[in-house]
This record gives structure tokens, sequence and C-alpha cells, in this order.
């Protein structure tokens, strides 16, 4: 069954809902309480599989050491990466809803990977 939960998603691969409020002191993040914290492509996907879409993602761009390589972090090439990024869970979740009939949920992209976060942004913007 889907459905949209009243939870917030958190995507990263470390940090903690409450560790972007102290850089951004956006009160969206400032409990930890009020979120899900995922922290992999596969984690993100299972989350919304099983709970359905939430009210609100929080995206990171790198979740993987891969990605915090310095050229991983201008120009990216995301073929040449291990692991799945951010961005590719905005790609998924985009084809998702489309295949559903579901509206993009509200998002915010946290990541400092710059170049990342502008990707996930024209990705989910469409």
């Amino acid at each position: 069954m889907l459905y949209i939960c009243h939870m917030k998603l958190f995507l990263d691969d470390n940090r903690q809902p409450y560790d972007v409020f102290l850089n951004t002191i956006d009160p969206d993040y400032e409990s930890n309480d009020s979120w899900s914290i995922v922290r992999s492509y596969d984690e993100f996907v299972n989350y919304i599989n099983e709970f359905g879409l939430p009210k609100l993602i929080s995206f990171d761009h790198d979740l993987d050491m891969d990605h915090y390589l310095p050229e991983n972090q201008s120009d990216i090439d995301y073929s040449s990466l291990k692991s799945l990024t951010g961005y590719d869970c905005a790609i998924w979740l985009v084809e998702y809803c489309n295949e559903n009939g579901f509206v993009i949920p509200n998002f915010k992209v946290h990541s400092q990977n710059p170049v990342g976060k502008d990707n996930i942004i024209e990705v989910l913007s469409k």
C-alpha cells in the first residue's frame, strides 16, 4: 500500500538533521526526532517502497567516501563512481513518482557539494 507518510526523510551518509541545523539554523532540522534517517541509495528506495512518500525529503549528494574526492566535487562523472549518490536517489524518486502518478514531495538539499546540490535540484524541479 502506498501513501504519503507524515515523517520527513533525511538522506545523508553520516550527518544527523541537527548537524545541518547548526550550519543553517533552518528550523526543519532542529530535532532529529522528526526525521527518518537513511544512509544510502538502497535504504532510500526501501524506505519509500515500505512507508510511502514522506512529506519532506532532505538530500545529501555524497553518500560514500569516493564521492568526496576533489574530482567528484566539480565535474562529476557519475558513470565512474563506485556507489550511488543522492543525485541517483533523486532520479529514482522522479521515475517512481511518474510511474505511480504521484507529485514529487517537498524537498530540500543540504549537500555541501555545490555541483551535486545543483544536479539534485535540477532533476527534482523538472
